[in-house]
């Protein structure tokens, strides 16, 4: 085992900690302090509104890390200068608890700092080892993940007490304490790491690769894939142009979702126009892609529903009965927020039972379980939450207190879907993906989570509309019960279209050798 591994493994420990201790407390903080200036009734959806924009800023920025750790300065400096940054960010949180500019600064810090090293520390592992010890990589990915959900759980048990008995400066700077830990552990096995150069630019990238596709000329032929193409661009102008009425950044990741859609579409049509300019590698790569793209697209329902138990299912949770414990002979209250601690828990619990128990004993049954058959059943597990925490919307509307152990139920559901899609899809993706094109498509799985956030805010403008506020009064159920019943079939429209499509999908493998 490489010696230098403890130092990231510890890092990712301390980093996920820091996140999600930050994450799981945004929106209670956002209701019942930061905006007060707002009527009761609208704090719920402005923090929903807040909490979804950071995360697709979180899940943007890898895009920008990742270009320019692979550019410019190599994994190990983009990852120790945007852990600054992050430290910065929480900085800001803790000190500006009562400023509303200084506060959301310090989420944009955080979502640059976050997202720049997202696609970096798991790839900078893998960079560890070599052919001597790469069967030694698979642990280390294991308990690489196990510490993602061992952070995670513990700051979403322990930030939302933090937050009610010592309040936001404290709650948010525990997490920039351990940043700064974070930072300072990886710091310390500088001279030990593997250090990968940036590569130099390919003349065969994707990019390049498309670019030729759409430009090329081809005698007696109309180029309808650039048609197609430019209506995209068009379109993204258009949804520009709209910011005002809109928001930012609703408009500028629809112009994002438009240029990438009609754009992948317009180059899967003349694609075949780049071979003799670039190799036939360099273009069945950029064909595979574009095939991994449209699972990725069928997967952001699910994104739109699972990032919502930190913000749609606290605000349910804040309006529930919370139970008390008795812990030798004192009372301890659970708070709305700390109900998320269920989630990385029931992972740790699930994906071992899942490979030792559930995926072999429907193996001996004689059905194959494979990674686009798990990940159809995580969406359809995902909208069975919905449902259920829809009829528990629809029990407390109408008027029965209802304990939050009631959203025991819908956590482990969503959880259940979220080892088969979260888990399965990195695999699946890499599996696909031709080497030269790895880098593209982890970031593209990343923009996957920031498109499901966009549909998330796209629902929460539309029911600020005097006209769908009107429908939904008049079909008899409440605003937000109505909202979770249209995300559950959502997901569940999703998960027909995925399974159909992937029964056309053929498997490749790309391991290497």
């Amino acid at each position: 085992m490489p010696r230098q591994i403890p130092y990231i493994i510890a890092n990712e420990g301390c980093e996920r900690f820091s996140f999600y201790g930050m994450r799981n407390i945004l929106t209670p903080f956002l209701i019942s302090t930061l905006l007060l200036f707002l009527p009761e009734a609208d704090r719920a959806g402005e923090a929903k509104h807040i909490f979804h924009t950071f995360v697709i800023g979180v899940y943007f920025f890898p895009l920008l890390g990742g270009w320019i750790a692979d550019r410019f300065f190599g994994k190990y400096n983009t990852v120790f200068w945007m852990s600054l940054v992050y430290c910065a960010g929480h900085a800001c949180l803790a000190a500006f608890d009562d400023n509303l500019n200084g506060f959301y600064f310090g989420l944009f810090l955080i979502a640059l700092g976050s997202g720049g090293i997202k696609p970096l520390v798991a790839s900078f592992v893998g960079d560890q080892f070599d052919q001597t010890n790469k069967h030694r990589a698979k642990q280390v990915f294991d308990a690489f993940y196990w510490m993602i959900n061992f952070g995670s759980f513990f700051a979403s048990l322990l930030m939302p007490y933090f937050l009610k008995s010592y309040g936001p400066s404290v709650a948010f700077g525990i997490p920039g304490i351990l940043m700064f830990i974070a930072t300072l552990i990886f710091w310390l096995g500088k001279r030990k790491y593997v250090h990968v150069p940036p590569a130099p630019p390919n003349p065969h990238s994707f990019m390049r690769v498309s670019r030729t596709a759409l430009l090329a000329c081809k005698p007696g032929s109309i180029r309808w894939g650039l048609g197609i193409a430019s209506v995209g661009a068009v379109g993204a102008l258009i949804s520009l142009a709209m910011s005002p009425s809109w928001g930012f950044v609703i408009s500028a990741c629809t112009a994002l979702v438009l240029v990438i859609a009609f754009g992948g579409w317009g180059t899967s049509i003349q694609l075949e126009r780049a071979r003799g300019t670039h190799p036939d590698e360099a273009v069945d790569g950029v064909r595979a892609v574009l095939r991994i793209l449209i699972v990725f697209a069928l997967v952001t329902p699910f994104w739109s529903l699972f990032d919502q138990k930190a913000s749609t299912w606290i605000v349910q949770a804040n309006s529930m009965v919370q139970p008390t414990f008795n812990f030798f002979g004192n009372d301890f209250k659970f708070l709305p927020a700390q109900m998320q601690a269920l989630n990385p828990l029931l992972v740790m619990i699930l994906i071992p039972f899942n490979n030792l128990v559930l995926f072999p004993a429907i193996a001996r049954m004689g059905i194959e379980v494979t990674a686009l058959r798990r990940m159809t059943a995580g969406i359809v597990f995902t909208a069975l939450a919905w449902v259920v925490i829809g009829m528990i919307q629809s029990q407390m509307d109408g008027g029965t207190p209802t304990s939050m152990m009631w959203q025991i139920l819908p956590y482990a559901i969503l959880t259940m879907g979220e080892v088969l899609v979260s888990a399965t899809g990195l695999e699946f993706a890499y599996s696909q993906a031709p080497p030269s094109m790895k880098g593209t498509i982890m970031s593209l799985w990343y923009l996957a989570v920031t498109v499901g956030s966009l549909w998330v805010l796209i629902v929460n403008k539309s029911v600020r509309n005097d006209a769908v506020l009107g429908y939904i009064s008049e079909s008899g159920i409440g605003v937000i019960a109505f909202q979770m019943y249209f995300f559950a079939a959502f997901a569940l429209v999703a998960a027909i279209i995925f399974g159909w499509y992937a029964t056309r999908y053929r498997m490749t493998n790309n391991y290497r050798v």
